[in-house]
C-alpha cells in the first residue's frame, strides 16, 4: 500500500517483494523507444524544474522585499550577502552532486548496500563541514564581505545578514546529500516536496519577517535559517520512507570502508574545485558590478536573480541527463547513455528557446517585480538584451555538466572549468574597460560558452565509460 503526501510516493515497508523477486529498490527498465525516452526525461526532469523554480524564488523575494525599502543599498547587501553563501553552499555541492553520481551508479547496477552507504557517507561530511563553517562565522565575515569592495553602507547590512543565516549551514548541506540521493533513486517528487516546503516557508516567513514585522534584513536572513532547518527535519522523514523501499539496512564496516571514502574524497574534491571556480567567476561579477556604484550594483543583481531561475530550469534536464546517463553508465550500456544525453538535450534546447523568448517579450515587466526605484529599473533593463542571449548558450555547458556528474567524471569537469575560469578572467581584463558594464555581461556570455566547449573537448573520453 502507497500513501502520497503532494504526489510523492511514500511506501509503506509490505511493499517490499517476496524472496525471490526482483528487489523492491531495483530501477526501473531503460526505455525502449524515443518517445519513452521522452517520457522518462520528462517524468524525471518535470517535478524537478517546477522545485527548482522556487529556489531561485526565494532570492528574488530577498530582492523585492529590500527593493522596497527606501535605500538601494538593501538590494545591495542582499547581492553581497547572496555572494557569501554562493561561495558556502555551492562550494559545498559536491555532497549533492557526487552523491547523485555514485548512487545513480550504485541504482543502476542494483547494489543497494552501496545505495545506502553513498547516502550515509554524504550525510556525515555535510555534518561536519557545516559544524565547521559555524566555527569559522567571524574570519569569514571579517575576510570575504571587504573583498566585494562594496560601499561600507552595504558591507555592513550584508554582515548583519550572514552572522545570522549562517547557523543554518549544516541543514543546508544536509539536505544537499538527501536531495542528491532522492534524484539518483528517481523520486523526482519527493525533491518537489522538499523544495516546496523549504522554499514556501521561506518565502511566507519572509514577507512576515520583513514586511509585517520591519525587521528589515534581519528577517530576510531569520526566515531563511529557520526554514533551511524545518527542511532538513522533512527531508529526513523523506528519506526514511523511501529506504523502506529500497530495502537493506546500514553496514557500519562498508559506511566507513577506506578505499570509498577516499573514492569519495577525491571526486568530492575534484566537484568541490570545479564549483569553487564556477562561484568565482560569479563572484567576481558582483565585485566589478559593486565597484561601479550601488545603483549598478542593484541592477546586475536583479538581472542574475533572474539568471537564477534560468538555472535553475534549465537544470531540470541536466538532472535528467544526471540521473539516466548515470543509470546506463552503472548498466553498461553505451546506446542508453547516449540516447539519454540527446533527448535530454532536445528538450533542454527547447525550453532555452521558450525562456529567451520570455525576456524578449516581457524582460522590463519582469524588472518591474523587483523594485520601484527608477534608477535601479533602467539600469537593469538597460542590460535586458544579455538575458535573452544567455540562456541559449547556457544550456549546453548545464547539460554537460549533468552527463559529467552522472558519470562521475570529477577530473574533466575540474580541468574544465579552471581553464574556462582562466579565459574568463583574461576577457574581463579587455572587455570592461573597453565596454563597462555591457563588456561585463559580454565576459558572463563567453564564461558559458567556454564552459560548453571545455565539456564538449573531454566528451567522446566519457562516453568511452559507458561500456558497448
Amino acid at each position: 500500500m502507497e500513501r502520497l503526501l503532494f504526489g510523492v510516493r511514500l511506501p509503506d515497508a509490505s511493499a517490499m517483494t517476496a524472496a525471490g523477486a526482483e528487489p523492491a529498490g531495483s530501477p526501473a527498465p531503460l526505455p525502449r523507444t524515443t518517445r519513452g525516452w521522452h517520457r522518462r526525461v520528462l517524468s524525471i526532469a518535470g517535478p524537478i524544474i517546477l522545485s527548482n523554480a522556487s529556489v531561485p524564488l526565494v532570492g528574488a523575494v530577498d530582492t523585492a522585499v529590500m527593493g522596497r525599502l527606501p535605500d538601494a543599498a538593501y538590494v545591495g547587501a542582499v547581492a553581497v550577502a547572496a555572494l557569501v553563501f554562493s561561495y558556502i553552499h555551492w562550494s559545498f555541492g559536491f555532497l549533492k552532486m557526487g552523491t547523485t553520481g555514485l548512487a545513480a551508479q550504485a541504482y543502476g547496477g542494483r547494489r543497494d548496500a552501496e545505495l545506502r552507504a553513498v547516502l550515509g557517507r554524504a550525510g556525515l561530511l555535510g555534518l561536519g563541514f557545516g559544524l565547521l563553517v559555524i566555527a569559522l562565522q567571524l574570519p569569514i565575515v571579517g575576510l570575504a564581505l571587504p573583498l566585494v569592495g562594496a560601499s561600507e553602507q552595504v558591507t555592513e547590512l550584508a554582515g548583519r545578514y550572514v552572522l545570522i543565516r549562517i547557523w543554518s549551514t549544516p541543514a543546508v548541506l544536509m539536505t544537499y546529500a538527501a536531495i542528491g540521493w532522492l534524484l539518483a533513486v528517481q523520486n523526482a517528487r519527493a525533491v518537489f516536496a522538499l523544495q516546496l516546503v523549504l522554499n514556501g516557508l521561506n518565502v511566507a516567513l519572509n514577507l512576515l519577517f520583513v514586511l509585517g514585522l520591519d525587521l528589515a534584513i534581519e528577517g530576510v536572513a531569520l526566515a531563511s535559517l529557520i526554514a533551511e532547518w524545518a527542511a532538513l527535519g522533512f527531508a529526513l522523514w523523506l528519506l526514511r520512507r523511501e529506504l523502506r523501499r529500497v530495502g537493506g539496512r546500514f553496514e557500519t564496516t562498508r559506511l566507513l570502508d577506506r578505499g570509498r571514502l577516499l573514492a569519495l574524497f577525491r571526486i568530492n574534491l575534484d566537484i568541490f574545485l570545479r564549483t569553487l571556480c564556477l562561484v568565482t567567476g560569479f563572484a567576481v561579477f558582483t565585485a566589478e558590478s559593486a565597484r561601479s556604484d550601488d545603483v549598478t550594483l542593484a541592477g546586475n543583481a536583479i538581472l542574475i536573480s533572474l539568471l537564477h531561475f534560468v538555472a535553475h530550469g534549465l537544470d531540470g534536464f541536466a538532472h535528467a541527463a544526471e540521473v539516466l546517463a548515470g543509470g546506463a553508465l552503472g548498466a553498461r550500456r553505451r546506446a542508453a547513455f547516449r540516447t539519454a544525453v540527446r533527448v535530454s538535450s532536445l528538450q533542454a534546447a527547447a525550453l532555452a528557446a521558450a525562456i529567451s523568448l520570455a525576456f524578449w517579450a516581457v524582460g522590463p515587466e519582469l524588472v518591474a517585480l523587483y523594485t520601484d526605484l527608477p534608477e535601479v529599473r533602467a539600469a537593469a533593463e538597460s542590460e535586458l538584451v544579455w538575458m535573452i542571449l544567455l540562456p541559449l548558450v547556457a544550456v549546453a555547458a548545464y547539460q554537460l555538466d549533468g552527463v559529467f556528474i552522472g558519470a562521475t567524471a570529477s577530473a574533466e569537469m575540474r580541468n574544465a572549468m579552471i581553464a574556462s575560469l582562466l579565459l574568463y578572467l583574461g576577457l574581463l581584463q579587455v572587455l570592461v574597460p573597453l565596454w563597462g558594464n555591457d563588456g561585463l555581461w559580454l565576459s558572463l556570455l563567453a564564461l558559458m560558452a567556454l564552459r560548453f566547449a571545455t565539456l564538449a573537448w573531454y566528451y567522446p573520453r566519457v562516453e568511452r565509460r559507458a561500456g558497448a
